[in-house]
């Protein structure tokens, strides 16, 4: 399998760069999760990285490569299939 040095942001990982296996059509996973042990064995806690361009070419505006990014919330987005319903927003009434 092929892999790539991907740069991380933010967050405890802030500023390394580990080697992150691509996919079949050589970009890395959207969102990258990173289990964290608990000094106290506890369960573990779950850092969420999202991918995001690392920059862009300046004269065609070509994508440069990936990095991550880290998200606070740390929720993994759900799958949307075209056939599940959608997710009610909060404040919306239904009538």
């Amino acid at each position: 399998m092929r892999s790539a040095d991907t740069p991380f942001e933010g967050g405890p990982m802030d500023g390394r760069v580990l080697p992150i296996l691509l996919g079949p059509t050589g970009h890395p996973p959207k969102v990258y999760e990173i289990p964290v042990p608990a000094a106290d064995g506890g369960p573990p806690t779950v850092l969420v990285y999202r991918r995001e361009a690392a920059g862009y070419t300046r004269r065609l505006h070509l994508q440069t490569g990936w990095k991550y990014a880290f998200d606070p919330t740390g929720e993994r987005p759900r799958l949307r299939w075209p056939w599940t319903k959608p997710v009610p927003r909060p404040g919306a009434d239904s009538e």
